[in-house]
């Protein structure tokens, strides 16, 4: 399977219009390869907290309108990083505006929406992506031709319940975008190898590149095998990074090496 990860630079001085027609030409250009990745919040950028609600689209929206023709117009399967989603409000809503979430969207070569991802853990501490987002609440995987993805978003990388979750519904590649800051660039590789070695599972992690709300972004978009060997990192900036990989080690490995089968803990685990 092949493998690119658009690591994308989101800056302030780039409208949101202009990123958007910019990256689904970067999306066209990946033609030929087999899966597309793009990160957490591309159009407005994490930290931009300020413009979520401003810059919110319904589910079907622009992004997913320029998103579903880019993967069609490439003929490959794309993840494309996530939104911020304006869910229709109910009845009992006394502004009229419904729930924001930061939403993952994933096409399929025809550009139809295969999946669509809500993020489950919100960052921020008490402010910002934590109070103005709603939390998801449904473990996403999607089957694609040779591989099981799993569906997660940035902050998620940090909970490993979620991802041993995505284990137990099938996964086998776990997809994590995200708008992860330099600061903390070391808990991002190591965790994406963390979460790739205790699932046996291939990571594939994409981050933004650049500067947005004054939170400079770590980059090093990462590709780990199931036994926790990174295959290809990027590096600070904007950038493809692309790999080719085997989905097959993953039943190899989870086959030489059967530590899943011995977990005692957890509804899923199987009795010994």
């Amino acid at each position: 399977m092949r493998a690119s990860l658009l690591q994308i630079d989101v800056n302030e001085g780039e409208s949101v219009e202009s990123r958007r027609s910019r990256v689904a030409a970067l999306v066209r250009e990946q033609a030929g390869a087999d899966l597309v990745v793009l990160p957490e919040l591309w159009t407005t950028g994490a930290f931009a907290y300020e413009g979520f609600g401003s810059e919110a689209e319904p589910l079907e929206g622009p992004t997913y309108e320029v998103m579903a023709k880019a993967a069609s117009d490439a003929g490959v399967w794309l993840h494309a990083g996530s939104i911020p989603e304006r869910a229709p409000a109910d009845s009992g809503s006394a502004t009229g505006d419904g729930p924001l979430y930061n939403t993952s969207l994933v096409f399929s070569p025809s550009g139809e929406l295969a999946a669509a991802y809500r993020k489950i853990h919100r960052f921020g501490f008490d402010k910002g992506e934590a109070v103005l987002m709603a939390a998801g609440e449904d473990l996403v995987t999607v089957r694609l031709p040779g591989t099981t993805l799993g569906v997660a978003t940035c902050y998620d990388l940090r909970f490993p319940e979620l991802f041993r979750g995505l284990v137990d519904a099938g996964a086998e590649t776990l997809v994590v975008p995200a708008g992860w800051p330099e600061r903390r660039r070391a808990h991002w590789t190591l965790l994406a190898q963390a979460r790739a070695v205790e699932n046996q599972a291939f990571v594939l992690a994409c981050g933004t590149a650049g500067t947005h709300a004054g939170v400079p972004q770590a980059g090093h978009s990462i590709v780990v095998d199931p036994w926790g060997e990174v295959l290809a990192q990027a590096g600070a900036g904007e950038q493809v990074l692309t790999v080719e990989f085997d989905p097959g080690k993953v039943a190899l490995t989870r086959d030489q090496f059967p530590a899943l089968k011995d977990r005692m803990l957890g509804l899923a685990a199987p009795r010994r």
